[in-house]
């Protein structure tokens, strides 16, 4: 295996609304991750972008951020309709096989452009269950009563969560949604999809992040800290809810056992969306107390929506850069009730 190492993390300011172009949110995140390492756009082997033209309401709508890179002269690009932590997946390989020594992966969206409850249904299966119109909120929420009833986890677990995450998210300053709250009064607030409270659930966030992977010795003469990546899976769950038990996710079990997620692991960012499927995580990646749980408030404080999951990457390899830690996770999902699940460690020298 080829060592590979995450050497720049940038992302805007993550927004309930942003009124700036894509092109526009992109170009000073892109700058950004330049300007951390000192390399130039013309030492880039290979770009690679995660979005979803079904949030845009376009075809090709992805074409529309190469204006933010800057893509001429010509590069090597590829996109990806999925989060921009499968761009970086890609990005990844590319450089193990030699086809490239150094990429470029950034993700965005702007869900705040349509009815996000809506357009997530397209996922759904389309023959039974997207005609009926049940949403994303619904379908976690059938997840989330069906994790009460066969667990031990209770609706103040779920709130325990919600209000570590707005606290931790008090810290960072691209976060959406931060507040010291208490469980109380969390546990206080009306349901909004028995048994999900507001809080339960992810914000409607605009936003964007970008990376820069390095192969080999070089990482280290442009990041004084890299994040090594030490392994990197994704798998799948069945599409269809009825054939696979929603209260564990066997997908991530897997990725993160061949990993060794259970080894050492210091900080985890998880791509969470809401607060069970936290509980879920945790378990299938047999993460311990010692082990702290999205110290960047994670999905609950702000859910960009094709950048969510590269975040993750980008905030563990962070805890690297400039905690010192030496071993940590990040995880992606696509999907309703986490059907689709990316997990990457990395390592510090």
């Amino acid at each position: 295996m080829r060592d590979v190492a995450v050497v720049a993390f940038a992302q805007s300011e993550l927004v309930r609304r942003e009124t700036e172009t894509e092109p526009g949110m992109i170009m000073p995140v892109v700058n950004d991750v330049y300007e951390q390492c000192g390399l130039q756009r013309s030492e880039i082997d290979f770009v690679v972008s995660g979005s979803a033209d079904y949030l845009a309401g376009q075809s090709f709508a992805f074409i529309q951020g190469l204006d933010g890179i800057g893509a001429w002269p010509p590069i090597s690009e590829s996109h990806v309709e999925m989060d921009g932590a499968w761009a970086l997946y890609e990005a990844w390989m590319m450089l193990q096989i030699g086809h490239a020594d150094t990429a470029l992966v950034y993700g965005f969206g702007k869900p705040s452009a349509g009815d996000m409850r809506e357009v997530l249904t397209i996922q759904l299966d389309p023959y039974y269950l997207a005609p009926t119109g049940v949403d994303c909120i619904a379908t976690a929420a059938l997840q989330a009563r069906a994790l009460l009833d066969r667990s031990d986890y209770t609706e103040r677990d779920m709130a325990e969560v919600a209000a570590r995450s707005r606290r931790a998210a008090m810290s960072n300053p691209y976060a959406q949604v931060k507040k010291d709250v208490s469980v109380e009064a969390l546990l206080d607030e009306p349901y909004w999809v028995d048994p999900l409270r507001k809080h339960d659930c992810p914000p409607i966030t605009d936003g964007c992040a970008a990376v820069i992977l390095v192969a080999g010795d070089r990482a280290k003469d442009v990041c004084e800290r890299p994040g090594w990546i030490r392994g990197i899976e994704h798998r799948i769950d069945p599409h269809y809810f009825g054939t696979r038990d929603l209260t564990v996710s066997p997908s991530t079990e897997a990725s993160g056992k061949k990993l060794g997620s259970h080894e050492g692991i210091e900080v985890a960012e998880l791509s969470s969306t809401f607060t069970h499927q936290e509980l879920i995580l945790r378990d299938a990646l047999g993460l311990g107390d010692d082990t702290e749980i999205n110290p960047s408030g994670g999905p609950l404080a702000a859910n960009p929506i094709m950048a969510t999951g590269l975040i993750r990457v980008g905030e563990a390899f962070d805890r690297i850069r400039n905690d010192g830690k030496r071993r940590v996770l990040a995880h992606a999902t696509s999907g309703h009730c986490l059907q689709q699940n990316l997990v990457c460690v990395l390592e510090g020298d």
